[in-house]
């Protein structure tokens, strides 16, 4: 029997997504991608998860994008299309922060996974790029993910030339939070998870929301909304909680409401 082509875990109260097609090169499936949702939406509802790590099977692929070899081809291209933007929306409207643990090359469809993540830690080998174009494609839906983590020109130049950036590049742009030696993303990653696992859960879910919210907005509507939120915020018994540990010089315990 085939081990299953998405993998997911509950581990020190986060939430680990593996992609495990490796013999693919980690390429996305709809089997894959309904396995996706589903798990995002069981590390949604479980009240231990407080936060959510995406990464891959093996030391060479983080995520090769669509597999154009057959799976995606499957219902053809709208259906699976239709099916990968859902996947993308998910994760925006997630009130948990994803973090993506990107261990080898990130490509095409992989990059709008990688995009969709609020922190980003690579490998110093891992290479970035949307090869669409060789193939006589466009990366449309990757597109509104790129430009609203990286500058215009340079991501242009990405998509129009196909080039393949470094870790380095990508983290220069602004795709990726970090670029890091292999040996030590492990480290960098578990020390990120566990300090996010540690904050005020509440906080961070409505605040992530919150942000997502007024993406886009003018600045005076998003400055109105972002105060009653704070308001809202500050209600709360964790907010409570951790400004009166504050002045007691102790550690808060979090309740998340």
């Amino acid at each position: 029997m085939s081990e299953p082509e998405l993998l997911y875990e509950v581990r020190d109260r986060i939430g680990w997504i593996t992609i495990n097609r490796e013999a693919r090169r980690n390429a996305l499936s709809p089997a894959m991608i309904d396995l996706f949702l589903g798990f995002l939406e069981e590390a949604e509802a479980d009240d231990n998860v407080r936060a959510i790590c995406l990464t891959a099977a093996g030391e060479k692929v983080f995520c090769s994008g669509a597999d154009l070899a057959g799976s995606l081809a499957e219902g053809g291209v709208a259906a699976g299309a239709q099916k990968y933007a859902t996947l993308l929306k998910m994760m925006a409207h997630l009130s948990k922060p994803l973090v993506a643990r990107v261990n080898g090359h990130c490509l095409a469809g992989g990059m709008g996974l990688m995009l969709a993540c609020d922190m980003v830690y690579a490998a110093d080998g891992a290479t970035f790029g949307t090869p669409e174009v060789k193939v006589g494609l466009f990366p449309m839906m990757i597109g509104a993910l790129i430009f609203r983590n990286a500058s215009r020109k340079k991501a242009l130049e990405m998509i129009y030339t196909a080039r393949s950036l470094s870790a380095a590049e990508a983290e220069e742009m602004g795709l990726i939070t970090r670029a890091v030696p292999a040996e030590n993303l492990d480290r960098v990653v578990d020390e990120t998870l566990a300090a996010v696992a540690a904050k005020a859960p509440l906080a961070i879910e409505l605040g992530r929301q919150a942000l997502a919210a007024v993406e886009g907005q003018p600045l005076d509507e998003a400055l109105d909304y972002l105060c009653e939120q704070l308001v809202a915020v500050a209600a709360t018994e964790d907010a409570a909680e951790g400004m009166t540990a504050f002045i007691q010089k102790r550690q808060p315990t979090w309740k998340g409401r």
